[in-house]
């Protein structure tokens, strides 16, 4: 049963003393909305920097070859290191924990790609099978390069969605032929990046790797090996890195510790690297968040004891009517309860609300988009509301249970 009286009597309290109880109420709300708003820009950063791995397997690693900067058993620094097809053998079938793996050379000398009288400047990229895995292309039309292709050395393409609305002006492209730097390919398949937001990976072509390199005089070199390491942990990556390298600097006869010889960015590390860093944010952001709603409980706990104060006769004849100390108890506590939650409620649902629109009216950039508070951190907030209202209320109900009816009457 809902005890009417009681509830009037608390909300008679509050309307006795409107800008105290404003001011406490606006304390825990502005706690609770700047936690919410803390934690949603914070995911929002979150967000921004997981779109930049979205163009490529987290779980990648990606290796290119530069120039030697240490003297090495007799050999002077600043020799080229050429990477060729026989790397791309060697890490497959060496290297323990390798899942997809595939080579890639760009063609700069002429980029240029047309169908009939329409033409424009794209990237063409060379690469094999797995490529399509490790960049994550999604395929929209027909299919990506298969082993066949790249065996029989055929004249294949598979364009992306920019490419094809360049060229083809509502055209189905799916076995046309365009000119890729002036020789004549067929149109296997159409791909999106899955980061639709990256101009760059969207105005690219792919041609079969054995294909380009023979027929653009590509000979046997490799501008770039990428690889993913399936389910390996921080640790066994940098094994599988080590590993290469090693085998790198044996084959190319360079130092091991030479860092500019090969190159090897690995998605792992960074990714895990990132993960951390935002999981101390979090805490970071909930410190400072719980601070603030921590002065806004002592607020309300400081108005709850002024409010037993001015009612100290009034408890004292309740206790000389037979009141328990619980029920003076659960009096004050529902009291400070209800203020806490209801402005802790309203601030919740300012922060959501201002998330909302922060997420929908700004435009996502490549560092900070889609802030929001997830239902976990609403639900986590309530808990913690109500909790806090408790222990707000706490203190002041103890002493109020502890006055004694006589010293009560005689209280001035």
């Amino acid at each position: 049963m809902i005890d009417l009286d009681k509830w009037q009597e608390i909300f008679s309290t509050i309307e006795k003393n409107k800008l105290r109880t404003f001011l406490t109420g606006f304390s825990v709300a502005w706690g609770i909305f700047m936690l919410i708003i803390l934690l949603g820009s914070g995911k929002g950063l979150e967000n921004g920097v997981k779109n930049q791995f979205n163009s490529s397997a987290t779980n990648s690693l990606w290796m290119w070859s530069g120039q030697t900067t240490l003297a090495y058993k007799g050999m002077k620094p600043g020799r080229n290191i050429q990477m060729e097809n026989s790397d791309y053998d060697m890490i497959r079938n060496t290297v323990q924990g390798v899942e997809y793996i595939s080579p890639r050379n760009y063609i700069w000398q002429n980029n240029t790609i047309s169908y009939k009288r329409e033409f424009g400047n794209f990237d063409i990229r060379t690469v094999m099978p797995d490529y399509g895995i490790i960049e994550k292309v999604q395929m929209l039309k027909g299919r990506f390069i298969n082993n066949y292709d790249i065996e029989k050395v055929r004249k294949v393409v598979v364009i992306s969605i920019v490419v094809k609305e360049a060229l083809f002006k509502g055209e189905e492209p799916i076995d046309k032929y365009i000119t890729v730097s002036g020789v004549p390919f067929q149109v296997i398949g159409v791909f999106t990046d899955q980061d639709n937001n990256n101009n760059e990976n969207n105005r690219v072509v792919y041609l079969p790797i054995s294909t380009a390199q023979r027929v653009f005089n590509g000979g046997n070199d490799v501008q770039l090996i990428s690889l993913t390491t399936g389910k390996a942990t921080v640790e066994e990556s940098k094994m599988m890195e080590n590993k290469i390298l090693g085998m790198m600097s044996l084959k190319y006869k360079f130092d091991p510790k030479d860092t500019r010889a090969v190159q090897i960015w690995n998605n792992v590390e960074q990714y895990e690297k990132f993960m951390k860093l935002f999981q101390g944010i979090r805490l970071f952001i909930w410190i400072i968040g719980i601070g603030t709603i921590i002065a806004g409980i002592v607020g309300v706990s400081n108005i709850m004891m002024i409010v037993v104060k001015d009612r100290t006769k009034e408890i004292g004849i309740r206790k000389a009517l037979g009141a328990t100390p619980w029920s003076v108890i659960s009096l004050v506590m529902q009291e400070s309860i209800l203020i806490t939650g209801f402005a802790g409620y309203i601030g919740l649902l300012l922060g959501i609300g201002l998330l909302e629109l922060v997420s929908k009216y700004l435009p996502p950039s490549d560092f900070f988009r889609n802030p929001e508070a997830d239902f976990t951190i609403a639900v986590s907030a309530t808990i913690l509301l109500v909790f806090a209202g408790a222990v707000a209320g706490f203190v002041p109900a103890r002493k109020a249970a502890a006055v004694k009816p006589v010293e009560a009457l005689r209280d001035e």
